[in-house]
């Protein structure tokens, strides 16, 4: 080759070095640099003149690992291909620049060559700066040292995806929190993907396609990846995104929260806000939820369903006989019965004590249809709730009483609608218990008269309107010995109205128990008067008391006071109690009795032989006197079967050592039975009509009559 050739094509070859996007070092076989190009010599700083001829040693250069320490000139990239004929990729080496400055990084390359004998001639190294990168890679290393530090002792769990390089890393917490060891599966970038719930992974892919295209630096998202166990566990993925001038993200760092507490936490306070603790049924918040959106499908598909109200019968008398844990277990037992029975679009409540509320969807078209459909329900309700259940290991029988009310999704609201249903299950009571019936108008017309009643009563009650009859009591001989108080309702337009048309609603409403302390202080007034009256300071008055004031803690002291504001004789107070407190608190009420007995007050069982009568119970009670009920009076000298149960109970009176009376007596017949048979006082329209107090005041003292 002509000289002029080879100078040609070292120019051209030098040219093209000159032009490499890196730098280009020659080193001979001694290890001096024979040549470098353009791009060399400014990285290295040197000018081809200064670097040519210089040995690749310590003496030299000074070089640096990538982790920032010196490195020795036997390990420097040139030396070990000469040394060991090898060629070097990717190696970072590190030239320090003034003191306080950073390195200036390079990624180097070294290759041997060959002559054509195979001996090695000359090494070449290649090297390009990446001192940005480097540094970049050290922010991060730094930000991820302050996340760790940031997250001791916290239950996330960091993890981070390069989109670029494909590098992923997983902390260790990120593996524990899915109860798996770092090395048990496989790792990859997209491991994450492969252990969402299947239902959520759709979601999951549009999340990821959105944030890939939107220029968003932070996210936020729930989803559960599956447990090395096979359960799922919550969590909250939040982090950042990296992008580049463009917006494409480059990478994603972020950390796993485990929601699992969180999630127990939340659907905790969701059943005690919605749901019944002791049957585990919905209670009557989430009823109304959910029988609004019930309301709007039925409105929508034009068919009718039905709300049923159910009540236990005599519930109550279970709770106080055999105590609250009966009551609790026969509610958990109604409660399953029911869920088995219903369809599965059905609903049912617990709205609290034992009233049950059933939603019956898709009854038909018509009315005649859903009430057929809804019977058949009732029915089949009715026949599960009617077998025995098993309260402490003894069989029990309860029936149910229910209200049912159709319901279209136009004409009436959820209040409306339990307050229908509410009254129809109290008529399915007054009609026997144990059975069912569909609201009708006319006891909507029914309710309003009694809350107009309610509220009359109770303004009656403030402007005075109560006031007191007595109905005089004789001994067998015919000798007045006393009377029972009863009272009237004198309303403002004058017209009068007896017990049995306000008692009931006033027991119902709670008003008589202030009604009971006027009654109970005007009879004390009464007997006061009477004192030293030759007629009547004997005579021992009659009291009514219900049950609901002598339940109460402050019954007692409040007698006490009335005696002692009053005057009143406690020896000529007589309260009379009906059977209705054998249903109670029994231990509770004795215990107010004989409080009230030391003060010298007595105690009549009012009816006996009508309600919950208990020979065990009538032992415990201190009382001084029984009263034969009108009903066993009416027809003792007509019908032959009458007279043996007056017989018996005025010899179970005289084995009790209590006085008996006998009330209602109407006919000379019934009077000369009784008196013949040994009951020792009567009373009745017969012997004397109730009268207002003071006419019976004044009657009985013009008659000079002496109490026996």
């Amino acid at each position: 080759m002509h000289s002029s050739t080879a100078v040609e094509i070292q120019r051209r070859l030098d040219d093209l070095l000159d032009h490499l996007p890196a730098g280009v070092v020659v080193h001979g076989a001694d290890g001096r640099i024979v040549s470098a190009n353009k791009l060399a010599c400014e990285l290295l700083g040197q000018s081809p003149q200064q670097l040519k001829g210089i040995e690749a040693s310590a003496a030299a250069w000074e070089l640096v690992r990538s982790d920032g320490s010196p490195m020795p000139s036997e390990q420097f990239p040139v030396n070990v291909v000469l040394r060991t004929g090898s060629k070097i990729s990717h190696l970072i080496v590190g030239i320090p620049g003034a003191p306080g400055t950073q390195p200036r990084w390079l990624i180097c390359n070294a290759y041997p060559g060959f002559d054509a004998a195979g001996h090695l001639r000359e090494a070449v190294v290649c090297f390009t700066d990446c001192t940005l990168l480097k540094r970049a890679k050290q922010r991060l290393q730094k930000s991820e040292q302050r996340l760790r530090l940031v997250l001791r002792g916290s239950t996330d769990a960091p993890w981070d995806n390069d989109l670029v390089s494909g590098e992923f890393y997983y902390s260790e917490r990120w593996w524990h929190m899915l109860g798996y060891r770092p090395d048990e599966l496989a790792p990859h970038a997209g491991l994450w993907l492969d252990l969402v719930h299947p239902d959520e992974r759709p979601g999951i892919d549009a999340f990821m396609a959105a944030l890939a295209a939107e220029r968003r630096e932070s996210y936020a998202i729930e989803f559960r990846l599956r447990h090395r166990d096979g359960h799922y566990v919550p969590v909250l993925s939040r982090g950042f995104v990296r992008r580049d001038s463009t917006g494409k993200p480059l990478r994603i760092s972020g950390t796993n929260t485990d929601l699992s507490e969180r999630k127990r936490a939340e659907r905790h306070i969701y059943e005690l806000a919605y749901f019944d603790q002791l049957t585990g049924l919905p209670n009557r918040r989430l009823l109304i939820e959910e029988l609004d959106k019930t309301l709007a499908r039925s409105h929508r598909s034009g068919r009718l369903g039905a709300l049923v109200f159910l009540d236990l019968d005599n519930f109550k008398l279970i709770n106080d006989t055999m105590g609250h844990a009966a009551g609790d277990a026969l509610l958990r037992q109604v409660a399953g019965r029911l869920r088995q029975t219903l369809r599965q679009s059905d609903h049912l409540a617990r709205l609290g004590g034992d009233e049950f509320v059933l939603v019956l969807e898709e009854l038909g078209g018509s009315g005649e249809e859903a009430v057929r459909e809804a019977g058949i329900v009732v029915d089949k309700l009715k026949l599960v709730l009617d077998q025995p259940y098993s309260l402490d290991g003894r069989p029990f029988v309860s029936t149910p009483s229910m209200g049912l009310v159709l319901f279209d999704g136009v004409s009436s609201d959820v209040d409306t609608l339990l307050r229908q249903a509410d009254l129809a299950m109290y008529q399915a009571k007054a009609e026997g218990r144990n059975t069912a019936r569909f609201f009708d108008p006319g006891m909507q017309a029914s309710a309003e008269r009694q809350a107009s009643l309610e509220r009359a009563l109770r303004e009656g009650l403030s402007a005075h309107e109560f006031v007191l009859y007595c109905q005089p009591q004789f001994s067998s001989s015919g000798a007045l010995f006393g009377a029972e108080v009863l009272v009237r309702w004198r309303r403002a337009d004058g017209v009068l109205l007896g017990p049995d048309q306000f008692i009931g609603l006033a027991e119902a409403s709670g008003l008589i128990v202030p009604l009971g302390r006027h009654v109970l202080e005007e009879s004390c007034r009464a007997l006061a008067r009477w004192r030293g009256d030759a007629a009547l300071d004997k005579l021992k008055l009659a009291v009514n008391v219900s049950v609901q004031q002598l339940r109460s803690d402050a019954f007692p002291e409040q007698v006490a006071r009335i005696l002692h504001d009053t005057g009143a004789p406690p020896a000529q107070l007589c309260l009379e109690l009906t059977e209705s407190v054998f249903a109670e608190n029994v231990a509770e009420l004795i215990a107010h009795m004989h409080t009230l007995c030391g003060l010298g007050v007595q105690f009549s069982l009012d009816d006996f032989g009508t309600g919950y009568s208990s020979l065990a119970y009538l032992r415990r009670f201190p009382l001084a006197a029984l009263k034969i009920d009108r009903s066993f009076v009416h027809d003792v000298h007509l019908d032959p079967a009458a007279a043996p149960i007056i017989e018996a109970i005025i010899a179970l009176a005289r084995g009790l050592r209590l006085d008996i009376v006998a009330e209602g007596v109407e006919h000379e017949a019934q009077r000369s039975f009784l008196v013949e048979g040994g009951c020792g006082a009567l009373q009745g329209y017969l012997l004397g009509r109730p009268v207002p107090i003071a006419d019976f005041e004044r009657l009985y003292r013009d008659a000079g009559a002496v109490g026996a």
